[in-house]
């Protein structure tokens, strides 16, 4: 379907197809929103080094990486919002500048709070980047233009993260860390001298009319702080404990509040109407299911190949591609598969349908298991991830009115950064929680083993070796054996806890795209 732009001056511009500059614009984009991804999945190869250089304690060390997650997180709905009122090439490029801005003081940082706040500042930006990015992609191309698009953005946000922890280490290595915040700013100060050529492919957006909702916007970040931060320190907390209850009852609270203001607003952050569109919703929680089958095993796989099945890190690197390179293939080729004639949304549960079946087949997993055998679940899972990567966020931005494009990617976005986290963290406290009590209750069994705690910390961080030489056993080699298998057993026994969440909610998503209309909802 072809896409109208909002604001009145839009119909007396060029059609899209007629407009000049879409390849600098997309080229553009691409290049930001690749910049995004390899820093967050780079930033924590540089963290032993900023510690050594700015004599960082391990709390303020890890909010190097949490900092910028969760400002990101907070404002990628605000700047989507915003993006609508104020126009998507004014606010992208205001991401991109506040985003250069922060990585250059990032590199110049000599105390790892000045770092924190530096990283928590490009986290605001880069929130800006994939809203806008997104509205502009979906503004500037239309048809099978704008499905390659997609694709190429899908594939980009692949590639950076992939290999963000390979550039970012050869950085490290060869130039320092410094560079691992230099090189984006950099390449975002490229995305800015763009810009004029960017605003002149881009057809008239924002509303006049409209004013930046200030009250929803600081309770939608009060309630994403509090959420996010409730995650980030639920494993180091305790899930259970009065700090993370309290802040996860808070995120409620300010979202019940945040809900009832929006819905009195006449230019609300968030246009509630946009979530009675079945298919949307249902477009916007493809994502989701891809953090919670996919996501979760990029973060915690490595860690079982290194600790169980005996490999280095580089040996483990290697493999993971397995996992990756569909993520980096198949945005383009389902691109290709729709020009062809083939339905998006076949695409769509196809992709959801190899994240159930890779998430199962992969507890063929064990500690002596051959690559070969688990090639193909590692294969099938990614191409989950990779199929709808780069159809998604096109295909939600049509069940929207075009006015509304800048907030409806900021809320896909959203979902997408949000549950990433989530998947991640409970992935990990499942697997600590389901370890320890492995530990706990095979502990005794061993001659001189104690320090069920300790050794179960250790162990659930992947450090096997260390875990037995705290426990204190006799029998060295014959307790690091049961580590292993209870190690083993503990993933096992979580990814079927993935495989089973990631099928009900593709039960859902399936339920809402059947049931849901694919028009837009038009402006009133």
């Amino acid at each position: 379907m072809s896409t109208q732009t909002a604001s009145s001056a839009a119909p007396a511009a060029p059609a899209a197809e007629e407009k000049p500059g879409r390849t600098l614009t997309l080229i553009a984009v691409l290049l930001a929103v690749f910049v995004v991804p390899m820093s967050i999945s780079g930033t924590a190869v540089a963290l032993p080094d900023i510690g050594a250089s700015t004599h960082a304690e391990l709390a303020p060390l890890q909010w190097v990486v949490n900092a910028f997650n969760v400002a990101f997180a907070c404002f990628t709905l605000v700047w989507g919002s915003v993006a609508d009122i104020i126009g998507r090439v004014k606010a992208f490029a205001a991401g991109a500048a506040i985003y250069a801005a922060a990585s250059l003081a990032s590199a110049f940082a000599t105390d790892v709070l000045w770092l924190d706040a530096a990283r928590a500042l490009a986290g605001i930006g880069g929130a800006a980047i994939f809203s806008c990015g997104a509205a502009i992609v979906s503004t500037i191309f239309e048809g099978p233009a704008r499905a390659k698009a997609f694709a190429y953005f899908g594939t980009v946000a692949g590639v950076g993260v992939a290999l963000g922890p390979s550039l970012s280490g050869a950085l490290v290595q060869t130039l320092g860390w410094r560079w691992v915040f230099a090189v984006p700013a950099i390449a975002l100060v490229v995305v800015l001298i763009a810009v004029p050529a960017i605003s002149k492919a881009m057809p008239v957006t924002g509303s006049t009319g409209a004013r930046i909702d200030f009250a929803g916007s600081a309770l939608f970040v009060v309630a994403m702080v509090l959420l996010t931060t409730a995650i980030v320190q639920g494993s180091q907390w305790g899930w259970g404990s009065v700090g993370v209850v309290t802040l996860f009852a808070g995120a409620i609270v300010v979202l019940a509040v945040f809900a009832f203001v929006e819905n009195r607003r006449e230019h609300p952050m968030l246009d509630l109407s946009v979530l009675r569109n079945r298919r949307f919703v249902g477009l916007c929680l493809v994502p989701v299911a891809g953090s919670i089958g996919f996501v979760t095993m990029l973060t915690y796989l490595p860690s079982y190949l290194t600790a169980v099945t005996g490999r280095d890190t580089g040996a483990a690197g290697l493999i993971m591609v397995l996992l990756t390179a569909p993520v980096l293939v198949c945005p383009m080729l389902a691109a290709k598969l729709v020009t062809r004639g083939v339905s998006a949304l076949t695409l769509i549960y196809v992709s959801l349908a190899c994240l159930i079946v890779g998430d199962v087949a992969l507890t063929l997993f064990s500690p002596d298991i051959a690559i070969a055998v688990v090639a193909l679940p590692m294969i099938v899972t990614g191409a989950g991830m990779g199929l709808a990567a780069g159809l998604v966020d096109g295909q939600a931005l049509e069940q929207v009115d075009p006015a509304k494009a800048g907030m409806a990617a900021g809320f896909l976005n959203t979902l997408r950064l949000g549950s990433e986290a989530i998947a991640v963290a409970v992935y990990g406290s499942a697997l600590a929680t389901v370890l320890g009590s492995n530990i706990t209750d095979g502990i005794g069994t061993h001659a001189g083993a104690g320090h069920a705690a300790q050794v179960a910390s250790q162990a659930a961080g992947g450090d096997l070796a260390r875990a037995a030489e705290v426990s204190g056993a006799t029998d060295r080699q014959g307790f690091l054996d049961f580590l292993t298998q209870a190690y083993d057993s503990a993933f096992h026994t979580v990814l079927w806890g993935l495989a089973v969440a990631c099928l009900v909610l593709c039960a859902v998503v399936f339920a809402l795209l059947r049931g849901g209309s694919s028009r837009p909802q038009q402006a009133a």
